[in-house]
């Protein structure tokens, strides 16, 4: 229609119609710079508070509350407040079926276990606790009934927010400490049996009419549609789940279908109980979660999809919700019945959980440090115990100063938990420099524990036959952490796939599985045969080659070990000589040196992966060079291992100094060698050389020759007339207080973290038969700088 053609009214309502929709345009653009506004500040509000140890929750809460009570925002905000309703109540469905995803019922098979015992008195004792002292609290609000309102508020004060808990726990970097994942496993106990009891009293009580019995007939049809979604969660899911993995394997995308199917079955099965029996939406997501199984792509990426969006959008929208529902005018500040309510909650939830740890804790053997601690960490509380309280108020179950007052005191359990860590770390930072994770101190009745690495299959055959001549005897024998030092690269990064648990990832890149598995195999191969008295586990050390020294030096220290090996960074060719190698791992090894928190030694393979070690007879003729300090003695320790394999011939060879002559340079090196510094080194190598000597040279097991030597140019010599004599020789990297015979050597050497001596021993110009382990001993620090994620305090 030409526009001359259109009448006045026409014109009108077309500019009318097209004002409305410039007009809702432009609101939906305001409201999502809103959004983006409450973003940008959660994020800004988190970078500040971080230097507090302060967790995202906290800072999100803030911004959420503030902004939502600014009088200019409220007003417009009540526009889009039944929105935001909506939203929140669909984001705590999928929040809580994830939670109740991620456990597993099966926990409570487990019940025997100190976790177990530990979360169940908790739950006792602050649920006890809260039952006697929130009928004081005067909770309900005008004819609300207040026996089931009271009991359902001290399920609630007795759980634990457990996901919070493992995020908090893994951020503040103790999650793979042993009360860090006694914590994160007793949370999940606790959120699973406090979650159940809730969903028990919504069956009986109903919380959206005051908390009045349901009649019989009600019961029974919300318990027949509750069984219902159980068993089609419990068979059927797995079914139509099972079929989804098989049509879509990793590394090919998922067809759109078949996630729009499984998402809908998923839906329609944890809709049965609130549509048709009136049962509360968020409980009946998280029971159908509990029994869904867990295990293949679908669930993994339901759990990390959900996670996702609810941390990184949902949660700053959340709280905005929550500023808009409970107004903090509204909170009576004035009234100190309100701050009775507020401290008194926080009282009942930390008082009740301290005590149920502290009496299982003396039942069980703790120290009662680490019992309050437990408890003070297993009262945290989060969105699902806020989303409760502010619903609370909306449904007229209590007033809202009484809610304000209850997310006040949720949020003082999460305030605290970077305090509670702080001094757990600095208890284990006083204890770590008493351990001394060295094989110098190693007791004889004790197992040797090795972190073995290796780069891939090209060290099998040198770290099985490594792992051979350094079980010692039988009993009691050698445990081995074989673990495969990944570079995480682009490509490696994009196959990562997060599983159940604290920090734990797997790789699902066909290249890095296939190499893991010809390791696997290649050493089970070994292990089959000749196996005796060595336990293999399997590692992974997935990183940067920039950060992989951190995951190699927390990876010992959880695991305790008393002997680090790396592989050298040079290879051998066909011709025998070293390649110029990797130049990363090769950083990789000089920082795991600086920081590692056991001894460490650098394996050079130049034919010790190619022998064949018979236990028959001797196949392989072994020396230990012995000049003196700490590194050689934890070289000779180690020899004293390899001194009982029937087919290794070891030699000792021991480096004196001699100074003969009356000249100027004589005199020197005999003044250097009195001082009080090295006598008293000379007195620890003398002693440790003896006890060698008693257990192992005397009875003729062991070879041994001195060499008496004036300089380090006849220690240089020396060494070079030893070769072609022996396949392996074991050496301290340094350590030697002013050692007359290295003096100088350091000036050319070429590899710097193998020690003067290795470095000679490695050169590209010796022996392409002769192999070299580099020892380092654990040095202990009397003040350490910080502590790494994994360490014993229990």
């Amino acid at each position: 229609m030409d526009i001359r053609e259109m009448n006045i009214d026409q014109m009108t309502n077309a500019l009318c119609t097209g004002g409305l929709m410039t007009y809702r345009l432009a609101t939906i653009a305001v409201y999502m710079l809103g959004f983006f506004l409450v973003v940008f500040l959660c994020n800004i509000a988190h970078y500040l508070l971080r230097r507090l140890s302060q967790p995202r929750i906290v800072s999100e809460s803030i911004v959420g509350l503030v902004l939502s009570n600014i009088p200019f925002i409220r007003k417009h905000a009540a526009g889009v407040q039944s929105t935001l309703h909506y939203i929140v109540d669909g984001a705590m469905v999928v929040h809580m079926f994830v939670v109740g995803l991620e456990v597993d019922p099966n926990i409570f098979l487990e019940i025997h276990l100190p976790e177990a015992k530990v979360a169940y008195t908790g739950v006792l004792t602050t649920f006890v606790l809260a039952a006697l002292l929130t009928p004081f609290l005067d909770v309900p609000e005008g004819n609300v009934n207040s026996v089931p309102l009271n009991l359902c508020l001290s399920v609630v004060v007795s759980s634990t927010a457990s996901p919070l808990l493992t995020r908090l726990i893994t951020d503040l970097k103790i999650g793979k400490s042993d009360i860090g994942r006694f914590v994160v496993s007793a949370g999940v106990h606790t959120d699973l049996v406090s979650t159940l009891l809730i969903c028990v009293g919504c069956i009986i009580f109903d919380p959206t009419q005051t908390f009045k019995y349901r009649t019989v007939k009600a019961i029974l049809l919300m318990v027949s549609l509750l069984v219902i979604e159980t068993v089609l969660a419990a068979k059927l899911t797995p079914l139509i789940f099972n079929w989804v993995n098989r049509e879509n394997p990793e590394g090919k995308p998922m067809k759109g279908s078949h996630l729009i199917l499984a998402v809908a079955f998923v839906v329609t099965v944890c809709c049965f109980p609130p549509i048709w029996a009136g049962y509360d939406k968020v409980l009946s997501a998280f029971l159908a979660g509990v029994f869904m199984p867990r295990d293949g792509r679908i669930a993994k990426m339901m759990i990390s999809k959900v996670n996702y969006f609810f941390g990184a959008i949902l949660c700053p929208l959340f709280f905005f919700w929550v500023g808009t529902e409970a107004q903090l005018s509204k909170f009576e500040a004035g009234n100190w019945v309100s701050w009775g309510k507020l401290f008194f909650t926080f009282f009942i939830a930390t008082g009740g959980k301290v005590l149920g740890s502290w009496l299982s804790g003396l039942m069980l053997g703790f120290h009662w440090y680490d019992s309050i601690a437990t408890g003070l960490l297993l009262s945290i509380k989060g969105h699902f115990h806020v989303y409760l309280a502010i619903m609370a108020s909306t449904t007229s179950l209590t007033s809202i100063s009484t809610s304000v007052s209850m997310v006040f005191a949720t949020f003082l359990t999460i305030i605290y938990t970077p305090l509670v860590v702080a001094n757990i770390i600095q208890r284990a930072r006083k204890r770590s420099p008493t351990q001394r994770m060295a094989l110098q101190w190693l007791n004889p009745s004790n197992e040797l524990r090795v972190l073995l690495c290796v780069h891939g299959p090209q060290n099998i055959s040198c770290a099985t036959n490594f792992m051979a001549i350094s079980r010692g005897p039988v009993e009691p024998g050698i445990l081995v952490y074989l673990t495969d030092m990944v570079e995480l690269t682009d490509v490696v990064a994009a196959t990562l796939r997060h599983n159940d648990g604290v920090d734990t990832v797997s790789v699902t890149d066909p290249t890095v599985m296939q190499m893991r598995e010809q390791v696997t195999n290649g050493v089970n191969a070994y292990l089959s045969q000749d196996g005796d008295g060595i336990i293999l586990k399997r590692m992974l050390a997935l990183s940067t080659l920039s950060s992989m020294h951190q995951d190699v030096c927390i990876l010992a220290e959880d695991l305790m070990v008393s002997l680090i090996i790396l592989p050298f960074h040079k290879q051998q060719e066909e011709g025998g000589r070293l390649n110029l190698g990797h130049s990363g791992f090769r950083h990789v090894n000089r920082k795991i040196l600086r920081h590692a928190p056991c001894s460490i030694g650098i394996l050079v393979d130049r034919g010790l992966g190619a022998t064949i070690i018979s236990r028959s007879s001797v196949s392989l003729h072994a020396a230990v060079i012995f000049i003196g300090g700490k590194d050689d003695r934890e070289a000779l320790a180690y020899a004293g291992r390899v001194a009982c394999h029937p087919g290794v011939k070891l030699t000792v060879i021991r480096f004196l100094l001699e100074a003969t002559g009356d000249s100027m340079s004589s005199l020197i090196t005999i003044a250097k060698s009195n001082t009080s510094e090295n006598q008293e080194e000379m007195r620890v190598d003398d002693e440790c050389f003896a006890d060698f000597y008693d257990r192992h040279v005397a009875g003729g097991q062991v070879s041994y020759m001195e060499k008496y030597l004036e300089n380090s140019g006849q220690t240089f010599s020396t060494l070079r007339s030893l070769e072609g004599q022996y396949g392996l020789f074991i050496v301290g990297r340094g350590g030697r207080v002013n050692s007359i015979l290295t003096v100088g050597m350091s000036d050319w050497e070429e590899c710097p973290e193998l020690g003067p001596i290795g470095d000679i021993l490695s050169a590209s110009d010796y022996s392409v038969t002769a192999s070299v382990l580099i020892i380092q001993q654990h040095s202990l620090k009397g003040d350490i700088d910080g502590l790494q994620e994994e360490f014993s305090i229990m």
